[in-house]
């Protein structure tokens, strides 16, 4: 059985961190639906995720995204950040919005607009400079819609030839997190479509390159767990964007959808020994939150993975190691079962009073009156979000 020490030791140990757009008015293509408090600043967004650190204790950083968290000062920002009780995370680039990248960014076939898109990522990399971050995260909406639009083989030449430069800049403690999307918004080919084409740009560029896993970026049915454990075997994983899918990349709060499926990848997770800091892997959320209130719902997702991971840490590896290796087929599933079965909440109740929390943080969330405070403060001026 599970050292109850290892495992309240691993949950105080472990850390999430949180997106600044998860706080600001976002939503789906459909609409995005205004909520009064949002933050306007990135300060305020720092200032947001600081609160859902103090009040779960195990998320210390926050992910930027540039150019929505754009300011003149970076290292101004991160000491903002650092007094407010939080680091900067990931530094996530943008090179999906703008009319120039209607065929692509570091894909399309005109050099200017390639070059513009790589300027930007470098320039990504001078923030992650100032800030003291360690991870740039990549994300392309680069593809095709339509056979014969452009040429596949070329567009997977141009891509590479971008990493690399990029890849370059980094500096000796610095790393690239390459994600991958199955489909959205190129139709006809996606030029990083799934972990497979990730993972192999990362092998070329060398160890400062991994794989980046959002989990509402699959085909439905996909084994995720089975991608989670290849590239832990590989060295290759290097971060998770958490989030719930129903049916494409619907950006839910992660274990909403499929609370056995955030088990079964934790699992995999913890059964090398992978999730503290030190192992590098970046625990992430990636979240739209467009009818339910931003910041509950963002301490509910931290709430949801600490839920996940306490689990996994009750496995009972000698039992289960043993049923597998004797080919018991129900005997093996019923030692996962029987973990994912526990009620883990009167556990990470405890952890939290051992840590001075409040057992419950969300009820704290309500009590502290901070929703009230900043739907009073932040009247006027431009809510951060975009469009739909």
């Amino acid at each position: 059985m599970a050292d109850p020490g290892v495992v309240r030791q691993a949950l105080r140990e472990q850390r999430i961190e949180t997106p600044s757009w998860a706080y600001a008015n976002s939503g789906t293509r459909f609409k995005v639906f205004a909520q009064a408090g949002v933050p306007r600043t990135p300060q305020e967004k720092i200032a947001d995720a600081a609160v859902v650190h103090r009040l779960t204790g195990v998320a210390p950083t926050v992910a930027l995204h540039i150019p929505w968290d754009r300011v003149d000062d970076y290292a101004e920002l991160a000491k903002y950040a650092a007094a407010q009780g939080v680091g900067i995370g990931a530094i996530n680039a943008n090179v999906f919005q703008d009319d120039d990248y209607k065929l692509g960014s570091v894909t399309n076939p005109d050099p200017q607009v390639r070059r513009k898109a790589t300027d930007h990522l470098l320039e990504c990399v001078d923030i992650m400079d100032a800030t003291g971050s360690r991870d740039l995260k990549l994300w392309f909406s680069d593809g095709t819609n339509y056979p014969g639009q452009d040429s596949i083989r070329a567009r997977q030449d141009r891509l590479a030839e971008a990493l690399r430069e990029v890849y370059d800049r980094l500096g000796p403690d610095q790393r690239m997190l390459l994600e991958y999307k199955l489909f959205e918004p190129a139709f006809y080919t996606t030029d990083v479509p799934d972990w497979g084409t990730s993972y192999a740009h990362c092998i070329e560029l060398g160890d400062k390159a991994t794989v980046c896993i959002d989990t509402g970026h699959h085909a439905p049915g996909t084994n995720i767990e089975f991608i989670v454990a290849f590239l832990l075997r590989a060295g290759k994983l290097g971060a998770f964007d958490f989030n719930s899918r129903f049916y494409a990349d619907d950006d839910l709060m992660v274990g909403a959808a499929d609370p056995f499926q955030l088990f079964r990848i934790m699992h995999e997770i913890v059964s090398v020994d992978a999730l503290s800091p030190a192992a590098g892997i970046a625990f992430m959320l990636d979240q739209c939150h467009n009818i339910e209130a931003k910041i509950p719902a963002i301490i509910r997702s931290v709430m949801n993975v600490q839920e996940a991971t306490a689990k996994a840490l009750l496995v009972d590896t000698d039992a289960l190691a043993a049923a597998q290796r004797s080919g018991d087929v129900l005997g093996a599933n019923a030692v996962l079962m029987d973990a994912y079965s526990s009620d883990v909440r009167p556990l990470l109740r405890e952890l939290r009073a051992e840590m001075d929390l409040d057992p419950e943080p969300v009820a704290a969330y309500h009590r502290s009156g901070y929703q009230q405070q900043i739907e009073s403060e932040r009247v006027g001026g431009q809510q951060a979000g975009w469009g739909a």
